[in-house]
C-alpha cells in the first residue's frame, strides 16, 4: 500500500492518533527523522519542540540528515525504517539536497515498498510537482541556488501549508497561473494519500481557494 501524509506542521502526527491510518502503531514504527531542511534556518526551537514531544509519546526515530550522502548512503540509513518523515525548514536547501543526494530515486523505491512517507511543511512541498508556493513567503530563506523548482511528484497536486485567513488575497491571485490543482492546509490539518485515494484529515472543513 503506497501511503503518504503531508501536513502543514510535524505537531500535527504528534496531536493527533495516525494510527487508524498507519500499517501498525505509530510507536511500534522505526522512524526516519529527516531534519535536513532545519539546517538553512535561523530558529530551530520548532525541532526542539517536536522532538520532545516525540520522546514523550516514545517514538523509535534516528535523524538524518541527507546533505551530503549519495544514494547507497541513503539506501542503508533508510534501511530497516517504516515511516520516512520529512520535517520542514527552508524548502530550497531541501530540494537542493534532494536533487544532489539521489533522495528522490530512494524514497519512490522505498513507498514501492510500502514505506510511509511523511512531510511537514517543506517536506509535505517537496512531494509535490512543484516548489513554487515556497516563493510565495516572505521569511527571506536563501533560496541556494533553485531556479528550477521541480519537485519530487509523489503526489500530483501542490501543496499551500500554514495557512491563515489573511493569505487568501494573495492566493486568490497565485492559484490562477498555476498547472496544477492546489490543497490548502492550515496547522492542524493533513492530506493523506493512500493508493491514490486523497483524503482530509483534521477537524476544521477543507480550505478552498
Amino acid at each position: 500500500m503506497k501511503m503518504l501524509i503531508l501536513t502543514s506542521s510535524g505537531s500535527f502526527i504528534t496531536a493527533n492518533n495516525v494510527d487508524d491510518f498507519l500499517p501498525k502503531k505509530i510507536t511500534d514504527c522505526k522512524i526516519a527523522y529527516i531534519i535536513t531542511a532545519s539546517r538553512k534556518v535561523d530558529d530551530t526551537s520548532y525541532i526542539d519542540r517536536h522532538r520532545q514531544k516525540m520522546n514523550e509519546l516514545n517514538f523509535s526515530y534516528t535523524e538524518i540528515d541527507i546533505a551530503g550522502k549519495n544514494e547507497d548512503a541513503l539506501k542503508k540509513a533508510l534501511d530497516g525504517h517504516d515511516i520516512v518523515m520529512v520535517e520542514g525548514g527552508n524548502t530550497f536547501y531541501l530540494l537542493k539536497a534532494v536533487r544532489e543526494s539521489g533522495f528522490e530515486n530512494v524514497i519512490k523505491d522505498l513507498i514501492e515498498k510500502d514505506i510511509v512517507y511523511i512531510g511537514s511543511s517543506a517536506g509535505s512541498y517537496i512531494a509535490c510537482p512543484s516548489i513554487i508556493m515556497a516563493t510565495w513567503s516572505n521569511q527571506g530563506f536563501d533560496r541556494c541556488g533553485i531556479t528550477d523548482y521541480t519537485a519530487m511528484n509523489l503526489v500530483p497536486f501542490l501543496i499551500k501549508a500554514h495557512y491563515t485567513p489573511d493569505m487568501k488575497a494573495i492566493l486568490d491571485e497565485k492559484v490562477k497561473d498555476l498547472h496544477y490543482p492546489m490543497r490548502v492546509l492550515n496547522d492542524n490539518q493533513a492530506i493523506l494519500v493512500r493508493d491514490g485515494e486523497v483524503q482530509l484529515l483534521g477537524g476544521s472543513d477543507e480550505i478552498i481557494i
